[in-house]
């Protein structure tokens, strides 16, 4: 079993704190290196459009505690 199999086994057993822990971790460490990571062609593309849209007013910004009150009114 290769060490990702043995990870994703592993996973199901831990606890939700040490999942985040988990979480953490690997985190930490692909983000000590980021030139290692590229983002994908489409991100740059995606960027460009939504700055676009915030530019004509077709988007705009609420403030976190509207959208925290907008995200709980659509899920519940």
């Amino acid at each position: 079993m290769s060490t990702v199999e043995e990870i994703r086994t592993a996973i199901p057993k831990l606890s939700v704190e040490e999942k985040l822990q988990t979480m953490e971790t690997l985190w930490q460490s692909l983000s000590s290196n980021p030139e290692t990571l590229e983002s994908p062609a489409w991100h740059e593309k995606e960027l460009r459009d939504r700055e676009r849209n915030v530019e004509s007013a077709k988007s705009k910004f609420i403030d976190w505690e509207t959208a925290k009150a907008e995200i709980r009114r659509q899920t519940s």
